[in-house]
C-alpha cells in the first residue's frame, strides 16, 4: 500500500517540445508539460471541456527517450509522484512550483 501514496496517473498530450537541460555530471533533465481534458455537461445541459496543465520532470534514461521521441502534441501517459518546491526569481519573490516526477512513461496514439 505504500506504493499508492504518492503516486500519479495521467493521459496527455505534450504541449510544446521538452526542454531537455544536461547537468556537469552528465545526467539528463527533461522538463515538459502535457495537458489533460475533462468533458461534461453544464448546469444548462451544454458540454463543457476543462483542460489542465500538468509541469513534468524526467531523469536519466527516461529524460534520454523523451529527447529521442517526444514532441509538441504527442499523446503519452506518465505514472509518477507529486512534488513541490520553490525558489526566488530574479526579483527575489519566492515562486512554488509543483511537478510530478515522471517514473514510467508510454506514447501512445500515432508514432
Amino acid at each position: 500500500m505504500n506504493t499508492l501514496r504518492n503516486k500519479v496517473q495521467l493521459i496527455g498530450n505534450l504541449g510544446s517540445n521538452p526542454e531537455i537541460i544536461t547537468l556537469d555530471s552528465g545526467k539528463k533533465l527533461a522538463k515538459f508539460s502535457i495537458a489533460t481534458n475533462e468533458t461534461y455537461k453544464d448546469a444548462k445541459g451544454e458540454k463543457v471541456t476543462q483542460t489542465e496543465w500538468h509541469n513534468l520532470v524526467a531523469w536519466n534514461k527516461i529524460a534520454e527517450i523523451v529527447e529521442k521521441y517526444l514532441e509538441k502534441g504527442k499523446e503519452i501517459a506518465i505514472e509518477g509522484k507529486l512534488t513541490h518546491r520553490s525558489y526566488d526569481d530574479k526579483e527575489g519573490n519566492k515562486r512554488y512550483i509543483t511537478e510530478v516526477v515522471v517514473s514510467e512513461l508510454l506514447m501512445l496514439g500515432k508514432q
